[in-house]
């Protein structure tokens, strides 16, 4: 809801197109209220003092069972918003997600939503939160995201206390693949933070942790929809596709270079995504083995962690 408020302040969205959950795409994530897939949008600002910023947020998930989802797209970020919900106070996922942050070195805005709920201490929660979690009165924002209540004190504070990416335009391409997905007509398409350097169509490119070589088609940013652009410079959220017909060919946290001339030292946080959760699956009737086939293999096209 924080993601709506955040779309809608900004006029990122047309009002006739808003709907409740923006950014939750998955059926499963409207019915639970729950976020599972990370995603990311370039958002345009205008400050009370009058400036332009341009913000790139990924909405991540808060439950525990999704830590690797969240460490890689804390690892393409400078600061993160740390919501706690009052009805629910401090959980070990709230723990557990500070930690993270904190190991990327990133700026933290504590914020307490739902303020607006009768019969709730919210004075109780945030001594909690201060207690618990180290922080003082004056850091923690007070917001209720369902009546856009002090959003855009919010949106002042990421302003006045996250830092701005570091400016390296003239770099060695170094880019941080933090997601990708699959396009029936186009591929895979990747999501990346270009840390230094620029990335642009025509370029010759190189996944470290792979050693594939690709051309560059197409690169842009991100608004729910895909908006292409002439390039991606340094501090850039957005994404780029190269004609890559598996996802399995994408690892998740590898770095993105210049094949021709590449960086010196991959970007830090890559590691193999190890599977936790086993199943053995059969079809019912033997004869539908090749339609179960081929649709498990259109389910790994578009999820990089399920292995088969």
């Amino acid at each position: 809801t924080l993601a709506d408020r955040f779309l809608e302040i900004t006029g990122s969205v047309d009002k006739r197109k808003l709907k409740a959950q923006m950014l939750d795409t998955l059926d499963i994530e409207r019915e639970r209220g729950i976020t599972v897939k990370s995603l990311a949008v370039t958002l345009k600002y205008k400050s009370k003092s009058g400036a332009a910023y341009t913000f790139n947020i990924i909405d991540t998930p808060g439950h525990v069972d999704f830590t690797y989802e969240v460490s890689r797209s804390l690892a393409a970020c400078e600061g993160a918003v740390l919501l706690v919900d009052v009805s629910q106070g401090v959980e070990a996922q709230t723990l557990a997600n500070l930690y993270l942050a904190m190991e990327n070195n990133l700026t933290i805005i504590p914020a307490v939503n739902k303020i607006d709920l009768q019969h709730i201490d919210v004075e109780m929660v945030i001594n909690e939160m201060k207690e618990t979690l180290g922080f003082k009165d004056e850091d923690i924002v007070k917001i209720s995201a369902k009546n856009n209540l002090n959003i855009d004190v919010l949106l002042e504070k990421i302003i006045e206390k996250i830092p701005a990416p570091k400016d390296d335009d003239n770099g060695r391409l170094q880019a941080l693949i933090f997601d990708s997905y699959f396009d029936n007509f186009r591929g895979v398409v990747i999501l990346t933070r270009i840390f230094s350097g620029k990335i642009k169509a025509g370029d010759l490119i190189k996944f470290w942790a792979t050693d594939n070589e690709y051309i560059v088609e197409e690169v842009g940013t991100s608004m729910i929809e895909r908006f292409p652009k002439g390039e991606l410079t340094s501090g850039d959220v957005g994404y780029f596709i190269a004609n890559i017909k598996s996802i399995s060919d994408v690892k998740i946290g590898d770095t993105v270079t210049s094949a021709k001339d590449p960086c010196e030292n991959p970007l830090q946080g890559y590691k193999a995504v190890k599977p936790v959760v086993f199943a053995g699956i059969f079809p019912v009737e033997s004869d539908d083995y090749d339609e179960f086939k081929k649709a498990v293999e259109k389910l790994k096209l578009n999820d990089s962690a399920l292995f088969v």
